[in-house]
């Protein structure tokens, strides 16, 4: 049996990984063999999870403290309806409490079913994976190749791949057919380029071996995008890059946590829970001295009475409608958002936007277009002396300004044979797709954006020129490739001399129309090239000797260029002579030979060249990146570039962008593999050094993952963008993962909570903005419900501690809680955001949803709330001139011992007989002063929903009529409201009855008052923000919202 490898198979010596796998090369795994190995092994595909039963997700819904004590609360009620047959309209009553526990289940319920259908749609990520495998391959079994399911290759079988190909398993090259061999590995690696696969070990430490580095192994799932090769299987199924990929998807799942409103919501409920709970022993319990008050009959009813005051305390504080409101508030978000290009998955992640403090942002097709761009083309104007023209667009669009412009007119043999050797020595195409309305390519990104260049260029003629241009615009896709069109007729291309690695370049021989011997047109990295080039074309068509003041002036050229992370490549030509100069393209013609020899020698061919410029080429930024990043700075938010591409272009980028400042300290960027050698302390000292944005590059799936659960760590709020498959997984791990919407796959999009419809990375800040202003909204509603829940509360509390009649009955709070307050608290969901809302800090995980000012502000009114209500009870029964007779304090407050007074008389009114008993003063009269105080509760939170339109922002600043919305909820809460009020029906079942005009204005003068006390709460409020604002704004460099120039 063979030795186990000690050694990863992209360095192990390649007749011990045949060893390992007992194969011959050249005969393949024989029938047996494959069988053997397949019981080991198994079947080359990915694993599958059973779904999640429904019962489970629907007992999920439930584990949630607010759920539980809404569920407690019903039962209680429902207790209480159903053992409560004392009173006069105890069978009115009755069916009346029911409504509260059935309103409250029915709540419940539709959040339970809303809740199962996210979770059952949420999980397609690895499906999608499964989709990415090859169907089938080419195998050599038993001597013989044959095509078979993919699903069927075991280790140690011997594939052959070729372009168009989907690699079907981990397999290490053990043989070219043509002389190079193309990967496109962008959306394993996040590599803006394909990269070139070797048969030779990589000379690398095993410790460096990312998967980039593993130049010798094709990996399940990439794509050929040319060349022919053959190789030997060594991973399938969940042992390759890909499966890996999977168990970190599946793992970064079972990781996942609350998101930050779930866990303040949970942590609210805890807080509510046990304030309620003493709160309403504490009722109960100041009451024992009134349990024997003769009203009540005897010491148990009222017992029971005071119970049922304490139960409808609980039910005034919990906000019934809060679940409810939340989940419609946050889908209100999506579609706010999905008009902005941002596709939200999945609800909570709309709030978590607003809290994000990290951006962790791939580079590749996020920050930049992931379409190659020719930026710059350099041309010699004399041999010592070059001119630079700068190349506008930044998409494979061949629409662009070159500066200073290039003329025919001027430098005709120059410009020709440069556009000559960028449109002919290239296998590229350009298209414009119809349905995208966008040019693509088709083949090599770098040969595309110098087919790109040439179009750019364009045609001699001027006049044709012209015309192409107008053409261009209303016939796009017939003149995608109309100037390559154009030199494609002025030769022939007879061969091709493929990419060398050691020569570096790749050439076409051609037949000119205009010429009697063929021209070899040559492409490749200067630093090669330029030590085969023996001449120099100038702008005036003159060619002349390069010598090294020329080679000098073109290098220093050449390393300017690549110093801003451009890949430089020099263009040159030849005019053959001999068998060459003659070759017509035939396997007979003696050229053929010259062609055919080992593509070692081809270097001799592409010697004594003429040299005719450098072209600088990159992966753009997008153009509305770098205002964004300064957004993202001024709002706090830190951006964090993570890519598979080189250390160079990643910094380059970064500068470019804003994201790194020129001049950066070496603690800003790192490789993937140098930060994670460091300690775990050292590590997280990089990360939390105020130090900007960081930059990590040529890192691997796995390294995304860990930054993000080391940035989540520390306390931080992630937002991870990608769009390839290699992102899922840190997609899947980060607090909200964005995938993009245009070219992000299938996996990456599955994985995510946020698609960009248009891969914008600034739709990403204007998510952010609404993100927080949804959860501005949303505090917005809580505190307008909690603090109108605090007055229910107080007014119970203050009608309990001081011995009053109850003014307020459960049914009436219910009411209120459900039906006149959830109008309102919807429409809070459509406010706009503040003014300032991207000049805060975001809020940290561990923010309280309810700070000590939050809380402070919701004592303050809501203690208004409950001394308004109680207030003009007791003003009704002591103040007000009517028919009713106006008694004292301490008669109010003793009205338990009524029937044991001498001499107490009151008027009839409301045709109410007084005389018989005028101890129904207290509870059958108390109906005007009922009605008086459930008017002030509707009124004051009317009124206080005004308040919320803006958390600090006065009404001055944001009228009412900034959202409409909220206008048309608080007559419909109004109109709700009169309906109970004058229609007897309804009257009767609320225990209420009609107000006059002068009661009305009684109730506005206890209600209005609400609007002042928090305007000065919001005065306080701003001063408050504004200070942190300077003072942050000071600590990071920031005037006005720009950035301070430093002399």
């Amino acid at each position: 049996m063979a030795k186990p490898i000690s050694k990863s198979s992209s360095t192990i010596d390649i007749a011990h990984l045949f060893e390992y796998h007992n194969v011959d090369p050249a005969k393949g795994l024989t029938s047996d063999q494959v069988s053997t190995k397949r019981s080991e092994y198994g079947w080359n595909e990915l694993d599958k999870e059973d779904p999640k039963p429904l019962w489970k997700l629907v007992l999920e819904q439930f584990d949630d403290t607010l759920v539980k004590i809404l569920l407690a609360a019903a039962v209680v009620s429902f207790a209480l309806a159903y053992f409560d047959e004392s009173g006069e309209h105890a069978d009115e009553e009755g069916i009346l409490a029911y409504i509260e526990p059935i309103v409250i289940l029915i709540i419940l319920i539709l959040n339970a079913i809303v809740g199962v259908w996210q979770e059952a749609n949420a999980e397609a990520a690895l499906e999608a994976l499964k989709e990415l495998q090859s169907e089938t391959a080419r195998v050599l079994r038993d001597g013989k190749m044959a095509t078979i399911p993919s699903r069927e290759i075991v280790p140690g079988d011997i594939i052959e791949v070729k372009v168009g190909d989907r690699v079907p398993a981990d397999t290490r090259v053990i043989a070219l057919k043509t002389t190079s061999l193309r990967i496109d590995q962008s959306q394993l690696t996040g590599e803006s380029q394909s990269v070139a696969k070797y048969i030779e070990v990589p000379n690398v430490s095993e410790d460096e071996l990312v998967v980039q580095a593993k130049t010798n192994i094709l990996f399940a799932t990439t794509t050929v995008v040319g060349g022919i090769a053959r190789g030997v299987v060594t991973d399938i199924g969940m042992k390759t890059e890909i499966g890996k990929i999977q168990l970190a998807v599946q793992g970064a799942a079972e990781e996942e946590e609350d998101t930050p409103l779930k866990k303040k919501l949970d942590e609210f409920g805890d807080m509510l829970s046990q304030v309620i709970g003493i709160i309403c022993i504490l009722v109960w319990a100041i009451n024992y001295n009134h349990f024997s008050d003769p009203v009540h009959g005897s010491v148990f009813k009222g017992c029971v009475y005071y119970f049922k005051i304490a139960v409808a305390l609980a039910v005034a504080a919990i906000p019934e409608g809060l679940p409810t409101v939340i989940t419609t508030c946050l889908a209100l978000g999506t579609r706010k958002m999905a008009a902005k290009n941002a596709i939200v998955r999945k609800l909570p992640s709309v709030e978590t936007l607003g809290c994000t403090t990290v951006i962790c942002s791939d580079k590749t097709g996020t920050l930049t277009t992931n379409e190659m761009s020719c930026v710059e083309l350099v041309l010699p104007i004399t041999k010592n002396e070059m001119a630079r023209h700068t190349v506008s667009g930044i998409t494979y669009a061949p629409i662009g300004e070159i500066s200073p412009p290039v003329v025919f007119n001027g430098a005709s043999a120059q410009l020709s044979m440069a556009s000559k050797v960028a449109s002919l020595c290239n296998s590229s195409s350009l298209e414009y797709d119809t349905k995208s309305s966008k040019y693509v390519r088709v083949g090599e990104p770098t040969e595309a954006s110098l087919k790109v260049l040439v179009e750019k260029i364009g045609l001699p003629d001027a006049s044709d020129q012209k015309t192409l241009l107008s053409r261009r615009a209303t016939d796009p896709a017939d003149t995608a490739h109309f100037v390559n069109d154009y030199w494609s007729g002025k030769a022939s291309i007879l061969a091709t001399l493929e990419f060398n690695r050691d020569r570096k370049s790749m050439s076409v021989v051609t037949k000119p129309v205009d010429m009697r011997t063929n021209q070899l047109l040559v492409k490749g990295a200067p630093e090669g090239l330029l030590m085969r080039c023996s001449h120099i074309l100038q702008a005036d068509g003159k060619v002349v000797k390069l010598d090294q003041q020329s080679m000098d002036a073109v290098l220093m050229q050449q390393q300017r260029m690549a110093g801003r992370a451009l890949r430089v490549l020099a263009l040159a030509y030849k005019d053959l002579s001999g068998d060459l100069g003659s070759f017509d393209g035939t396997s007979s013609h003696p050229g053929n030979k010259v062609l055919m020899q080992d593509p070692s020698t081809f270097g001799s061919i592409e010697s004594g060249l003429t040299f005719v410029g450098l072209v600088g080429i990159i992966d753009p930024p997008r153009e509305e990146i770098a205002p964004s990043v300064r957004m993202c700075k001024l709002a706090g938010i830190r951006i964090i570039m993570i890519t598979g591409d080189n250390k160079l272009t990643a910094e380059a980028i970064a500068v470019d962008i804003g994201i790194l400042e020129k001049g950066f300290d070496a603690d800003s960027s790192f490789t993937g593999s140098d930060f994670f050698k460091r300690s775990e302390e050292e590590q997280r000292k990089i990360l939390t050094k105020d130090n900007g944005g960081l930059v990590f590059s040529r890192t691997e799936p796995k390294h995304k993952q860990q930054l993000v659960k080391l940035l989540k760590s520390q306390g931080c709020v992630v937002a991870m963008t990608g769009d390839g498959v290699n992102d899922a997984p840190a997609l899947k791990q980060a607090d909200i993962g964005i995938a993009m919407g245009l070219t992000g796959t299938e996996v990456a999009k599955e994985a995510s909570d946020m698609i960009l419809a248009d891969d914008n990375f600034a739709t990403i800040v204007a998510a952010i903005e609404e993100g927080r202003s949804i959860y501005n909204n949303m505090q917005a509603f809580i505190r307008y419900l909690i603090s109108s829940n605090i007055g229910e509360v107080a007014a119970i509390f203050f009608t309990a501690a001081l011995g009053l009649p109850e003014g307020l009955i459960p049914v009436q709070l219910l009411w209120v809680n459900l039906v006149t307050d959830g109008p309102p608290a919807t429409a809070l969901g459509f406010n706009p955001p503040d003014a300032d809302i991207m000049k805060k800090l975001p809020r940290r995980t561990d923010d309280s949803l309810i700070t000590p000012w939050v809380f402070f502000r919701y004592m303050v009114v809501g203690i208004y709330v409950g001394f308004a209500c109680v207030g003009v009870f007791a003003y009704w029964y002591l103040f007000y001139e009517g028919e009713h007779t106006n008694i004292t304090w301490d008669q109010l407050t003793t009205w338990g011992h009524c029937s044991e007074w001498t001499n107490f008389k009151v008027n009839d009114f409301d045709g109410l007989d007084m005389q018989t008993d005028p101890c129904k003063y207290f509870t059958d009269g108390k109906i005007k002063a009922s009605t008086l105080s459930l008017s002030v509760l509707v009124a004051i939170e009317m009124f206080n929903a005004l308040n919320a339109l803006s958390e600090d922002g006065s009404l001055m600043t944001m009228p009412p009529w900034s959202n409409p919305y909220l206008i048309l909820a608080m007559i419909a809460s109004f109109g709700m409201h009169f309906v109970i009020l004058y229609i007897p029906f309804f009257a009767d079942m609320f225990n209420v009855t009609a107000l006059n005009w002068n009661e009305w204005m009684v109730v506005l003068r206890f209600s209005l008052p609400v609007i002042f006390i928090d305007e000065i709460l919001k005065f306080v409020g701003r001063r408050m923000s504004e200070k942190e604002l300077q003072k942050r704004m000071m600590s990071n460099g920031l005037q006005n919202g720009v950035e301070k120039k430093t002399l």
